[in-house]
């Protein structure tokens, strides 16, 4: 048998050149129902020099593709002068149908991948967002990720005022308080911004002389800071997509911060706290759990290595006499490998993925729909039938693909399952840049842990405490709100934005 760590290798050195699937046993209908979806991913990059931002950015939006796969969509600035592309569909798709790539460069860029949580799922949603002078000319752009919770108060208000809204999308919001207070400087404007807007945000932005970048007082939202020398500095939101453009990672940019450019001293990146005693860090434990890409660093804490504890710490809460250990592709996978290095039970990767599938295989028909999962991941029968299998999962949401892996397993001839989810039981949906389903959806709301085993039809069931996640991921400065019902920021009274 391969060692762990052979296996952690090939696992990480996969994503290097195609796009991180989370759980491949959800179809894509199933992924808006039956998993908590991504936010969104956000880059920018900035350079005193002309850089080849065509090729950059779609390096670096390819590697948050796992954040995003509804739409696409960059601003680049040159000579002074923006330019804005976004349509439907993959970053690499949406790229194609630009026809002059020359267009594109320049010395600053900002780029968005998306997945819908606040606005419908028009073109008029995509990001980046802009605003233009009366000359139609664009003065500043923004990529946004997460929520606000006010964004209807602040539309009501800015709408009589005079201001016109033309995006159904809270991060229209920003970008309008921003274009509404330009006359108090890029940073005062920004800061007077971040005073009247509630929520979780990470957002990167640029004027035609400007880039910028900031995030919510609460952190909630990751971003990070890198440098591919001392004059190009790049803000995604997560490691690896610094890794694709050959920067180094500098540091996160801390919970109330700006960080911006000033055409006084070009070239060198300023920082400002809008205000220090608000600033607390809560980044969203889910992005370790689920979100991430694996080989991603956030907060100084490697995804992996905490996806690797959680299986590790699931056979110290739950151990169970058992065979084999497998994982979820791909997302259950470095737990599965925790849990074999702590049990001393084999870990085999006998889910076999079909690299060459894509999302939009569409089928007329609810059996042909179920079918669909045995394309993209089949099992070597040979290796689980008559065996005791351990089944390492991220989650469970509505129950309804555990039950479908479990039915598998069982066609295969498992002689016993037991299923270890390595996040708590999920019980209330999020308001800050996660889609998950509402309350009366989520099954560990309104089932007893036996009463889903029995429902899974599984031999044992366990999840993850809350409090031994706190403790993998070494505090509880996180937001566990999917899992307490308690969060950093209050929620609102309405769940739904807009209208």
């Amino acid at each position: 048998m391969k060692s762990l760590d052979i296996h952690k290798s090939e696992y990480l050195k996969q994503f290097k050149g195609q796009t991180y699937g989370r759980n491949l046993f959800r179809t894509q209908e199933e992924e808006r129902l039956d998993a908590p979806n991504e936010e969104c991913g956000i880059f920018g990059l900035y350079s005193d020099n002309d850089l080849d931002t065509f090729s950059l950015s779609q390096f670096g939006l390819f590697a948050l593709q796992h954040r995003g796969q509804e739409a696409c969509g960059i601003s680049v600035l040159k000579d002074g002068r923006i330019t804005n592309m976004k349509d439907e569909g993959l970053v690499l798709d949406v790229y194609k149908e630009i026809q002059e790539p020359e267009a594109f460069m320049g010395n600053s860029a900002i780029g968005h991948t998306r997945y819908t949580t606040a606005g419908d799922k028009k073109k008029y949603n995509f990001q980046p967002f802009f605003a233009k002078n009366e000359y139609d000319q664009i003065i500043l752009s923004i990529a946004h990720n997460g929520n606000l919770t006010n964004a209807r108060e602040l539309k009501n208000e800015l709408e009589a005022e005079g201001v016109v809204f033309r995006a159904t999308s809270d991060s229209e919001v920003i970008l309008r308080l921003i274009q509404k207070n330009l006359d108090l400087g890029l940073r005062g404007a920004i800061k007077a911004t971040m005073e009247k807007i509630e929520g979780a945000y990470s957002v990167v932005g640029m004027t035609r002389n400007k880039f910028f970048a900031f995030r919510d007082f609460n952190g909630i939202r990751p971003l990070v800071l890198g440098a591919v020398n001392e004059n190009t500095y790049v803000v995604a939101s997560e490691s690896v997509a610094l890794d694709a453009v050959g920067a180094q990672y500098v540091r996160d940019i801390l919970p109330g911060e700006i960080i911006y450019t000033n055409e006084n001293e070009p070239g060198k990146l300023q920082s400002y706290m809008v205000n220090e005693a608000r600033g607390k860090q809560r980044i969203c434990s889910f992005e370790y759990i689920y979100f991430a890409r694996p080989d991603s660093t956030l907060e100084n804490i490697n995804v992996y290595e905490i996806r690797e504890k959680s299986g590790e710490k699931i056979w110290e809460q739950a151990p169970v006499e058992a065979d084999i250990v497998i994982g979820v592709p791909d997302s259950g996978v470095p737990a599965a490998i925790g849990f074999s290095k702590a049990s001393g039970i084999p870990f085999r990767p006998v889910l076999i993925k079909n690299r060459y599938i894509g999302r939009s295989f569409i089928v007329p028909t609810q059996e042909m729909r179920e079918r669909v999962v045995n394309l993209k991941l089949n099992p070597i029968i040979s290796e689980i039938k008559d065996k005791r299998v351990v089944i390492i999962d991220d989650s469970i949401v509505r129950g309804t693909t555990s039950k479908r892996l479990v039915k598998i397993l069982k066609d295969a001839g498992v002689k016993e399952i037991h299923f270890r989810s390595v996040s708590p039981p999920i019980i209330a949906p999020c308001y800050l840049g996660i889609d998950t389903p509402s309350k009366d959806d989520l099954i560990s709301a309104n089932m007893t842990t036996e009463e889903l085993r029995d429902y899974l039809g599984v031999d044992s069931l366990e999840f993850l405490s809350t409090e031994n996640l706190k403790e993998i991921l070494g505090s509880s400065n996180h937001c566990f709100g999917c899992f307490t019902e308690e969060y950093p920021v209050e929620k609102g009274e309405e769940v739904e934005l807009f209208n």
